[in-house]
């Protein structure tokens, strides 16, 4: 799990006893340190016990996370007892924070219900929650209405809230990358600039000549270029490939690499053919390839909802992705497909990969154009899939994600990068992507990553959003 920093709201209401806010605070904070996640959290001197149970309570609970808000990337506010739902939801209201929020109850012990060992959690979560609902805070709620925090599933829970921050914080100021036009053949990838602005997601473009012409100057001996080609040699098996086509690699990566940095973007959608290789004479496939395993998204054919689809996964898996096509029929097994790119996919994708000039482009731009491209199969295991468009008509992003699994069925020998996967349920998956203008290209990652994805999109970030299988 990444690392996390929370901001902690106790719930306190006076007239249960101390004990329960006291232990219940400690149990908290100790099994956040052992997950390995900062938390600011009002001292026990600020309040009573460290809680939350009156406005004035609230008011220095806001002034804190205030003062912490560029740490505080999501609240948990747990209730060791009934709790003070006006306190807790007036300190996040006038805190001004803007981040997913955890709602937790501790259980009862049905065989001690005395006045130092019963809570009323039960009841207390539900008086939170409405106050929630009233003043308009989002927020996530536990599966099971009241949870002991020292049990792996309440971990579990909490990891997969850490993730649902990272996918709503990271989208909520996400920066695309778009380097050179879409293909001028694939409408299919037009998007919005303003609906995705609307959403806090900014697009900084670059005519691919800009990046052309800053690697047409850089000198074979540049210490930059010399550093990118040792990468790429590490990279994979680059062994047949012809020596001037890894340079011009090389080269294309380093301006490429300048301009992510002055330009701060998280992720690329780049103009992948026919102009890279009637101009450089390569496919930027590699260079892709090695920015997505480093957890930068790198779209191909101008996709830039493809690399948002892909950030996405990244941000909620921790875990690289991929940019796919939904590419072929797998026999008469309906459940499952063979996903294909030339491809750009990252190298822990892969059993085992060797760079390639790309077969299907190259037979009508030349094989020796080619170079760069990535052949191999994906691993069996598990996969999560997202895509994500923008909805003109309606001004809306639309998503559909869910889970499945790469498998090891048979394929015949085939270039290029490629998978079989099965999803339950394959044929209303791509009924619905045929429905509702969605497009050829997937992304997919290595974990399964929907139900995060679902809380993010539906709860915090107003996606028009189909969880597959489930809605």
């Amino acid at each position: 799990m990444a690392k996390a920093t929370l901001g902690l709201i106790v719930g306190n209401r006076g007239f249960f006893a101390d004990n329960l806010v006291k232990d219940g605070r400690k149990v908290m904070l100790k099994l956040l340190k052992e997950m390995d996640i900062d938390v600011v959290v009002l001292d026990e001197k600020a309040t009573k016990l460290g809680a939350v149970e009156s406005l004035a309570d609230s008011l220095v609970c806001a002034d804190l996370f205030d003062a912490k808000r560029k740490e505080i990337e999501g609240i948990l506010v747990t209730l060791p007892n009934f709790g003070d739902e006006k306190g807790i939801a007036e300190a996040i209201k006038r805190s001004g924070l803007n981040v997913p929020i955890f709602l937790h109850a501790f259980p009862d012990d049905i065989h001690d219900m005395s006045y130092h060992a019963r809570r009323d959690s039960f009841c207390g979560k539900l008086s939170v929650a409405n106050n929630f609902y009233q003043y308009g805070i989002p927020y996530t709620i536990t599966a099971n209405h009241t949870i002991d925090p020292e049990t792996a599933e309440f971990k579990q829970e909490i990891n997969d809230f850490v993730a649902v921050c990272k996918v709503v914080n990271g989208m909520r100021k996400a920066r695309i990358g778009v380097i050179g036009a879409r293909p001028n053949a694939f409408q299919t990838v037009r998007f919005s600039e303003k609906v995705l602005e609307d959403h806090g997601i900014n697009v900084s473009t670059a005519d691919l000549s800009e990046i052309l012409g800053v690697a047409g100057k850089l000198a074979d001996d540049d210490p930059k270029v010399k550093a990118r080609l040792d990468d790429i040699k590490k990279y994979l098996d680059a062994s047949k490939a012809p020596a001037d086509r890894l340079m011009r690699m090389a080269k294309f990566g380093t301006a490429l690499s300048e301009w992510i940095n002055a330009n701060d973007v998280d992720m690329t959608a780049i103009q992948c053919w026919d102009s890279l290789q009637h101009n450089l004479g390569i496919n930027p496939c590699t260079i892709m390839s090695m920015m997505s395993q480093e957890l930068m998204p790198s779209a191909c054919e101008g996709d830039a909802l493809g690399a948002l689809s892909m950030y996405a996964l990244t941000l909620a898996g921790g875990k690289p992705s991929a940019l796919v096509d939904w590419n072929n029929n797998y026999i008469n097994e309906p459940d499952k497909c063979v996903l294909f790119h030339c491809g750009n996919w990252p190298v822990e994708f892969y059993k085992s990969a060797e760079m390639v000039p790309a077969e299907v482009l190259g037979s009508t731009l030349g094989q020796e154009n080619t170079w760069g491209a990535i052949s191999g199969r994906v691993k069996a295991g598990p996969m999560g899939f997202a895509r994500l468009v923008t909805d003109d008509r309606f001004g809306a992003i639309k998503a559909i994600y869910g889970d499945g699994f790469f498998t090891d069925d048979y394929i015949a020998p085939v270039i290029g990068s490629h998978a079989i996967i099965e999803i339950k349920g394959l044929p209303e998956f791509l009924y619905h992507l045929a429905r509702n203008g969605f497009v050829h290209h997937g992304a997919v990652t290595t974990v399964h990553t929907a139900r995060i994805l679902d809380e993010a999109f539906k709860t915090y970030l107003g996606f028009d959003a189909h969880y597959h299988g489930v809605d």
